[in-house]
């Protein structure tokens, strides 16, 4: 853990490249502290693998996330709306339940928000993932929709 930005540059690109070396034999798998996809480096990793090794596929399975767990180990339920940050401003927004996606977006693009996608039955039968040009008007009770500016 570093502010120093060209040593975590450095360490992405070795370790990009040591990833691409052991995943071109079959598949690299490992393990990770945190959530891979939510302030992580991980996601960083991914861009450099993406840029340097296009050929190899990156991407996170999900596990327990670390919003969760401490509510889990806190024990207390986490039942209402919340927000998560880490200090800067918000440049996200993600809705559970969304049963009017295309009316959503209408009123986030009036907040400036401008990339949506929406996600029915997360891992289920029937699971259909909506960029926001194929946004069905209503969608279905298991949905999580995420706006980005």
């Amino acid at each position: 853990m570093t502010d120093d930005e060209e040593a975590i540059e450095r360490c992405l690109h070795g370790n990009a490249d040591r990833i691409a070396a052991a995943a071109r034999d079959g598949i690299a798998i490992f393990a990770l502290l945190g959530d891979p996809n939510f302030f992580s480096t991980f996601s960083r990793l991914c861009t450099v693998m993406a840029a340097r090794h296009p050929d190899i596929c990156c991407r996170a399975e999900p596990g327990v996330s670390a919003i969760t767990a401490c509510a889990a180990v806190a024990g207390i339920p986490i039942s209402n709306s919340f927000i998560v940050s880490d200090g800067s401003e918000p440049s996200a927004k993600i809705f559970l339940k969304v049963r009017k996606p295309r009316e959503t977006v209408e009123k986030l693009r009036h907040e400036g928000y401008l990339h949506f996608v929406l996600v029915e039955r997360i891992f289920l039968d029937n699971e259909k993932v909506y960029r926001e040009e194929e946004f069905p008007e209503t969608s279905d009770y298991l949905s999580i929709m995420v706006a980005w500016r």
